[in-house]
């Protein structure tokens, strides 16, 4: 026995299950829109440093606090000596907050400035997201209706991210016309080998992409506290299954 099903027919049993992000295959960069800072957004509970005025490292307040004060008393650390004119006086240690960073400061800070330096990345709101596959659970279909004949075994998108605030973050599938094809929310966690945030989510939604046959629509994601849009990631969705 056949049966017949449209891409959105399985939502109901399969739209709100949560997963683990799949590996970043193709993971996409995410554009700056409405009143995020772009690309150099910090995590909830990160500022920027601003050692200098183009410094963008997302640090603790209480770190970009003492690159403030050791801005404002970097001449009283200074000294002729083998280094030139901006040799540090004994006990303190050029920062190197970025390249030509003379500033001097205690080893200590120079410390949690390389620590901050290599956190970076982890720390900014880039809203990445990219797309996999998955196929549901075979199961028994009763009488004479077998799994050959079910549709288990239709791939179906998955959506994942990563770099986005702890926290909540709402999910869009459109067609290219606008057309709203799913929506859902998942929240983001720590996950093992991806940075900040980071989610998956299964949608239901068939997997519709053929040789031959163009995407008709895209899915995007918005980190719900900073306001930040992931890129729109083309996919394929619509089509009748049989």
């Amino acid at each position: 026995m056949k049966r017949i099903a449209f891409g959105l027919a399985v939502l109901a049993a399969t739209g709100g299950l949560l997963a683990a992000p799949a590996a970043a295959g193709a993971a996409t960069v995410s554009a700056a829109t409405g009143d995020d800072y772009g690309p150099d957004t910090c995590r909830q509970g990160f500022v920027w440093r601003e050692a200098r005025p183009a410094d963008r490292v997302c640090v603790k307040p209480d770190v970009r606090d003492q690159a403030a004060k050791d801005n404002g008393v970097k001449h009283t650390r200074w000294t002729s000596g083998p280094f030139g004119p901006h040799t540090c006086v004994n006990g303190f240690v050029w920062r190197e907050a970025f390249p030509g960073d003379d500033v001097c400061v205690t080893p200590g800070v120079r410390g949690q400035v390389r620590t901050d330096n290599a956190a970076a990345a982890a720390r900014k709101v880039t809203a990445k997201l990219w797309v996999s596959k998955y196929t549901a659970a075979r199961q028994n279909n009763g009488g004479d209706v077998g799994t050959s004949t079910s549709i288990d075994d239709i791939p179906r998108l998955q959506l994942n991210g990563n770099h986005y605030n702890f926290g909540p973050v709402k999910l869009y599938v459109r067609y290219n016309t606008g057309r709203l094809a799913w929506s859902g929310r998942v929240e983001a966690k720590a996950h093992t080998g991806h940075a900040g945030g980071s989610w998956g989510r299964k949608t239901g939604l068939f997997d519709c992409s053929r040789a031959g046959r163009p995407a008709n629509g895209y899915a995007q994601a918005q980190d719900a506290i900073s306001g930040r849009w992931s890129a729109k990631v083309p996919v394929t969705i619509g089509c009748a299954v049989l």
